[in-house]
């Protein structure tokens, strides 16, 4: 238990690269030696959210990545007004679509009414059939 207390220590001094290495290896290697790892490193808290606070990722999250990077000014009029033109244009088409596709359901749950209505007025139309009458099948 001391050893892997010092292991533990070791890989800890050395930061979280050591700890992602051991893990690889251990999946290339020994399979479950990796999958250990991996719960051990869940168990023990050793992710951390500074673990994904690297350049890539912050240059990701200010760079304009975000839901309204679209309606940002480039710094160019004319691409701007052109820009701001064509999603307002998609917006409008996508609207139409909208509209387009429900007026389309709309008249397929009409057509299926009519339909059940039609069936079912045919079926009070039809005379009943006496019990004696009916069709008998064997057993």
């Amino acid at each position: 238990m001391d050893r892997l207390r010092r292991a533990e220590d070791w890989m800890d001094s050395r930061g979280r690269g050591a700890w992602i290495a051991a893990m690889v290896l251990g999946f290339i290697f020994v399979w479950p030696v990796g999958l250990a790892l991996v719960i051990y490193m869940t168990y023990a808290n050793k992710w951390s959210k500074s673990m994904f606070k690297g350049k890539f990722c912050a240059s990701r999250r200010e760079g304009g990545m975000g839901r309204h990077a679209a309606w940002r000014s480039s710094g160019n009029s004319a691409f701007d007004a052109y820009k701001a033109d064509t999603l307002r244009r998609l917006e409008d088409e996508q609207g139409a679509f909208e509209s387009f596709l429900q007026r389309l359901r709309d008249a397929k749950d009409k057509q299926e009414f009519d339909s059940f209505m039609e069936d079912r007025a045919k079926g009070a139309t039809r005379p009943a059939v006496a019990a004696e009458d009916a069709p008998r099948g064997e057993y």
